[in-house]
């Protein structure tokens, strides 16, 4: 049997993988997981008339794929680590799927909220492609190839929303999710065929305390950050969930340290090059939550305010459309940057032009024109940080803790984009201006909302500043493809 075995591997080995397709496959994949994001957002304020929810309780179908992508992004990505990357995201997408189907079948809010949380789960797809890349692409092919795959974020959630508009426009709301559904089946059929398998493996026992002390952290605290405007941010329930959530993160982190194999090795977490670069993510997520708060909101507000432009959700969808293109055509700049200087001063360049774009938006907010020059200005500078991450995350951990290592970054995103959130409400509640009897958030309101995303940006900047800078041919991640992939089986074995 072991024979048998060592054959199959010497098969695999011998038909190398396409690259091209293998991209192509990669990036379709994040592009679908990422429309979920999108997907409900033109139907969320029709949601309790829908699913004859209350207000506050609609809402749930929007923080139910929140809290679900948080615990999935990390423990997947070890996961994959530990048994095999393809099987993960192959896992993933079928998760992806159901819920799309959940959600389609649904009319009232437990079984949506059940299939959204379903969507959630398949957030680790990203991290996960990109981790595949470096175990199977050639090493000349990983930094442009990790740029589109990181991109495919943003592009799946810019050309989503008009789609998602135009569909919920003329159609049964249900059509949403059957889509979703469609499209993620397609994904995972192209993945089945076409992308391989990595050999670089971790092997080991899964940490369970571990990742039940991570989710338990991480779903409180995104509780009382997602909802503590409901509940008030100095109610009981609110300092409870903040309180509870540094406890239990304290204690899980200890145990994470006395851990033989742990879900996250914070010692690796702990080197300056992770560090600095998960701490630019969480400043970066944190700034890019403002454009998709504001943007939309200065589309749709009533023209008489004097600064809304009172046009239609499917108009706002078409204003963002062109950013993800934009992020698309970026990534191959990011790569040849990244080539050149390394990527510290591609993640550098990206955040001074998101800042430049918010100062931009303060300047131009009353036509048209000028937030889809601004949109596509901050798309341009997230194009350029999304390709530099995973290629400094990888530069600086070994090939078997690629996933959990990507997953943890990308966790570091959604938790900005999470503080930025809670704050931006905080903000656009108290700076009001009222029309017809009705509170809204006040022109001044948005110019704040504009000028903290630009200072996070900013932040990301300084922060990045203190990664420790390597020569361009160092920069790229460390694996060199397939033959690297080998290499550390063959240790293994």
């Amino acid at each position: 049997m072991s024979d048998a075995l060592a054959r199959s591997a010497d098969a695999g080995a011998a038909t190398p993988p396409r690259p091209n397709s293998v991209v192509a496959v990669l990036a379709l994949a994040g592009i679908v997981v990422s429309l979920m994001q999108t997907l409900v957002i033109p139907i969320v304020p029709e949601l309790p008339r829908l699913l004859d929810a209350s207000a506050s309780n609609a809402a749930w179908a929007v923080t139910a794929t929140l809290l679900a992508a948080a615990v999935a992004t990390p423990v997947v990505g070890r996961l994959g680590d530990m048994f095999g990357k393809r099987r993960m995201l192959l896992v993933s997408i079928a998760l992806l799927v159901s819920g799309s189907v959940v959600a389609a079948l649904s009319d009232s809010l437990v079984p949506m909220i059940v299939g959204r949380t379903l969507q959630g789960l398949a957030a680790a797809v990203v991290p996960l492609g990109i981790s595949i890349m470096r175990d199977a692409l050639p090493a000349d092919r990983l930094a442009g190839s990790t740029a589109l795959m990181s991109a495919s974020l943003g592009v799946g959630g810019a050309l989503g929303l008009p789609a998602a508009a135009f569909i919920a426009d003329r159609w049964d709301w249900h059509l949403l999710f059957w889509v979703s559904a469609a499209l993620g089946a397609v994904a995972l059929l192209l993945v089945l065929l076409i992308v391989p398998e990595s050999k670089v493996r971790t092997g080991g026992r899964f940490d369970g305390v571990g990742a039940l002390g991570l989710s338990a952290g991480l779903v409180t605290l995104l509780l009382a950050v997602s909802k503590g405007g409901d509940w008030g941010w100095t109610g009981g329930t609110t300092l409870g969930l903040g309180a509870a959530a540094v406890l239990i993160l304290l204690g899980w982190g200890r145990w994470e340290l006395r851990s033989r194999q742990p879900l996250v090795d914070l010692r690796t977490t702990a080197k300056p090059q992770v560090l600095f670069t998960n701490l630019a993510s969480v400043a970066l997520g944190f700034s890019m939550f403002a454009m998709s708060l504001v943007l939309p909101q200065l589309l749709q507000l009533p023209g008489q305010t004097g600064y809304g432009l009172g046009r239609s959700m499917l108009t706002v969808g078409l204003v963002l459309a062109p950013q993800g293109l934009v992020m698309m055509a970026m990534s191959a700049v990011s790569a040849k940057v990244t080539k050149a200087e390394g990527p510290k001063v591609t993640l550098m360049i990206g955040a001074l032009i998101v800042a430049a774009g918010y100062g931009l938006n303060i300047l131009l907010m009353s036509e048209v024109w000028h937030l889809v020059l601004v949109s596509c200005v901050i798309g341009a500078g997230i194009g350029f940080t999304y390709g530099a991450l995973p290629a400094l995350i990888m530069g600086a951990v070994d090939p078997s803790q690629t996933g959990a290592a990507n997953s943890l970054n990308t966790l570091m995103r959604s938790l900005g984009t999470s503080f930025a959130s809670a704050l931006a409400g905080v903000i656009l509640a108290q700076m009001t201006t009222d029309f017809g009897g009705h509170a809204l958030p006040s022109e001044n309101g948005f110019k704040v909302v504009m000028a903290i995303g630009a200072g996070a940006a900013l932040l990301a900047l300084a922060v990045a500043a203190f990664i420790p800078r390597h020569r361009p041919a160092d920069a790229a991640p460390a694996a060199d493809g397939p033959a690297r992939a080998a290499e550390v089986a063959a240790a293994k074995a």
